[in-house]
């Protein structure tokens, strides 16, 4: 993994097979998010009904401010059932 280049939207399973966690799963029919700590921090997301699919590449900053911000309810407006408006 070392010497591969690492971007976003890459192919997930270039990026090994070993490693990703599934940090938080439910009822869902086993659709989850897979996670996996890069080497230089870097946390990836997968789909993990699609492991070849695309990976998502976040920096470790990116990853605190999402968490910090999920923790304090600014993510709440992804679990409406109501359809998103643009603004």
């Amino acid at each position: 993994m070392d010497r591969i280049r690492i971007y976003n939207g890459m192919p997930a399973n270039e990026l090994g097979t070993e490693g990703w966690h599934k940090p938080w799963s439910g009822g869902n029919g086993g659709e989850c998010l897979e996670a996996m700590r890069l080497r230089d921090g870097r946390v990836a997301l997968r789909q993990s009904t699609d492991p070849d699919g695309p990976a998502l590449i976040y920096t470790h900053r990116e990853m605190v401010s999402f968490i910090e911000g999920a923790k304090a309810g600014h993510a709440d407006f992804l679990l409406s059932a109501a359809p998103c408006t643009a603004h």
